[in-house]
């Protein structure tokens, strides 16, 4: 085995400084980890400091060759340094070293010994040495290794380097526009590869998305990673391998440069901190598209709750009645309406953030435009005829998954069908075509949709009326009403019920009111619900879930029910029919117990206004709730450890 089979030039450094013999070891060490060849530094160092312990590896002559065979060792290597004014390694004939060579070994066989021993017969020549010493670069130090081996065993072939699958370089080349640098780094990489028969692949991250992504497979067998970027890019996946980042300019006028320094081993290995190449990645699938989504929506969710929540507080204690007050609860002082008004401009964005991040997940960056509009439509209502949506009903959280998911794969069709155009017009499919037919085609979709969203609200009324007409039928009424609240929360069941019962109210007797009651209750039992089964059943919720929860107890008694969406979204099927039976039963007790509420509005603020016993309302609240809370717990199955961290 040829000492220049084992030495790299990144695990080289000439003309090194060290106080002590500690530091020429922490130098070595450090240089091995950058080279990529060692598992564990501090396992590694544990054992060269044993051996050193043993007696000292100078071996005079101002040549030291700290070694060690360790578990820690990927594969047998060496590291060099040259120290111009030496340093004490407690050397048998007491001169300072000033050439040092430590050697990694594994722990099977004894390559430790045939390097040390081929390295001894090399360094007895002083002139050897003295060459070394005196040389400028690491190519130049390893070239004079290589000449000497050839002189003093001529016949010993070298080590054939294994033909690799695949590329040997990869690279990626991204520009802040991700227009016409990020293609014209990517040709130029690519013309360089060709010429100089080194195989190459670019993965371009432009504004229309990842294209030519690199797999697995391929950044396993390549020689290094070129990046050429001007902005961030995740490196987790390159934990271990050489790395060499760079501008994108660079990328354009220096390709040569850049995979020649690859090829010839002059890059540093790249080690990941806070994750490494085998990190969970990112999930695909409806769910997955789904959960993308409602990470994103979260934070809007939880801040603009609070911050709706802090401003019925202050209403509250500046002793505001809810009842006189009606819709305009929480805006009637001057310091409440800027906390919901603007907590509102934040809340009002969870179901578009919700769309544009799930349509995102499936088409990336193209689409996120036709999420979001999608989404905003959802919450506007928007139509043919009326795009100002003035009397229109919005689709709600429901309209919002279906903009998110037919937003992602409308882009998807689009950018398919855009395959087939000149490549001279790639800069501009994702600044002008994509986005032109991408919005064109949302706005069609949801533009036919939310009609019938309005029709299924006006025969919702109807048939509300009809049951309402019957007196007998005043407990499912109210059960039905408070399950409706919680179907899509800000959608057509929602707005239809809360709409029946604001408008009843106009008739300020008994039966209104306590169809008020129940309405309100239903709004407020699926925060609550999925706050409890957060808290009580915690193997049924990821971490990021759990963490969220807390504030759903704060929205729920605010009558703030969209707490419960990002839920919903992440688990239709289990979420909504828990929270509609939880509902239901809250609102049907609450018609039980007689509870009568005049203003139009829920939570804890107005249980001073009700008309009857509001403990037995808070009461039904509570049964409501721990019902949902069970049911959740039945239709929701324990996950396991690495998928409650999935995030």
């Amino acid at each position: 085995m040829r000492i220049t089979d084992l030495l790299k030039q990144s695990a080289i450094e000439l003309n090194v400084s060290v106080a002590s013999k500690q530091a020429a070891i922490d130098k070595l060490v450090s240089l091995h980890d950058k080279s990529g060849n060692l598992v564990n530094a501090a396992e590694y160092k544990k054992g060269i400091l044993a051996r050193e312990e043993m007696g000292t590896t100078a071996v005079g002559m101002e040549v030291a060759i700290p070694h060690a065979k360790s578990t820690a060792v990927k594969a047998p290597a060496l590291a060099a340094i040259t120290v111009p004014n030496g340093v004490d390694y407690e050397a048998p004939d007491g001169q300072p070293c000033k050439l040092i060579f430590m050697i990694a070994a594994t722990t099977d066989g004894d390559v430790h010994l045939e390097v040390l021993a081929r390295l001894m017969q090399l360094l007895m020549h002083e002139d050897f040495t003295a060459k070394l010493k005196a040389a400028k670069t690491p190519k130049e130090f390893i070239s004079i290794i290589d000449a000497k081996e050839t002189e003093k065993f001529p016949d010993e072939p070298k080590a054939e380097v294994p033909a690799k699958k695949g590329y040997r370089v990869l690279a990626i080349t991204a520009c802040p526009t991700g227009i016409a640098h990020t293609y014209m780094a990517a040709e130029s990489l690519q013309k360089a590869g060709d010429s100089l028969n080194i195989p190459i692949k670019v993965e371009t991250n432009g504004s229309g998305g990842a294209k030519n992504v690199l797999t697995e497979e391929e950044i396993a067998n390549c020689d290094g990673i070129i990046i050429a970027a001007d902005i961030t890019i995740n490196l987790a996946r390159f934990d271990g391998k050489p790395v060499l980042q760079c501008a994108v300019s660079d990328g354009i006028h220096k390709p040569e440069e850049l995979i020649n320094k690859i090829v010839n081993k002059e890059v540093p290995v790249y080690h990941h901190k806070g994750g490494s190449a085998d990190a969970p990645k990112k999930r695909g699938g409806t769910y997955g598209h789904l959960m993308n989504g409602v990470s994103h929506m979260l934070p809007f969710v939880v801040a603009g709750g609070i911050f709706i929540a802090i401003a019925f507080l202050i209403d509250i204690a500046c002793g505001v009645n809810a009842q006189e007050a009606g819709s305009t609860f929480g805006t009637v002082t001057p310091a409440a309406a800027w906390f919901k008004t603007l907590g509102g401009v934040a809340f009002n964005l969870m179901v578009p953030i919700l769309s544009g991040f799930i349509a995102m997940s499936i088409a990336d960056r193209p689409g996120l435009l036709v999420g979001l509009v999608g989404g905003f439509l959802a919450t506007s209502g928007a139509t043919f005829a009326d795009p100002g949506a003035v009397n229109t009903v919005p689709s709600g959280f429901l309209g919002g998954l279906l903009a998110g998911f037919a937003g992602g794969y409308l882009m998807l069709a689009i950018e398919k069908m855009c395959d087939k155009m000149p490549k001279a017009l790639e800069g501009i499919k994702p600044v002008l075509i994509y986005p032109l037919l991408g919005l064109g085609g949302i706005l069609v979709v949801m533009c036919a949709v939310n009609p019938f969203m309005g029709m299924i609200n006006s025969g919702m009324s109807d048939g509300l009326n009809a049951i309402a007409s019957n007196p007998a039928m005043m407990v499912p009424l109210c059960a039905l009403l408070a399950g409706m609240m919680s179907i899509d929360m800000g959608g057509p069941f929602n707005k239809a019920a809360y709409a029946f019962a604001t408008l009843n109210l106009a008739n300020a007797d008994d039966q209104a009111y306590i169809i008020m009651a129940a309405v309100m209750i239903g709004g407020m039992v699926p925060p609550i619900a999925i706050a409890l089964s957060n808290t009580f059943f915690k193997n049924r919720w990821t971490d990021e879930e759990r963490k969220n929860a807390p504030v759903n107890y704060v929205m729920g008694l605010s009558f703030i029910s969209e707490g419960a969406i990002p839920y919903a979204a992440g688990h239709p099927l289990q979420v909504i029919p828990s929270c509609i039976v939880g509902s239901a039963v809250a609102g049907a007790l609450s018609a039980l117990f007689g509870c009568k509420l005049m203003a139009p509005h829920g939570g804890i603020f107005v249980f001073a206004t009700m008309q009857g016993t509001w403990y037995f309302y808070l009461l039904a609240l509570a049964i409501g709730a721990v019902i949902g809370m069970f049911m959740l717990a039945l239709l929701i199955k324990p996950l396991n450890k690495e998928t409650k961290k999935v995030k």
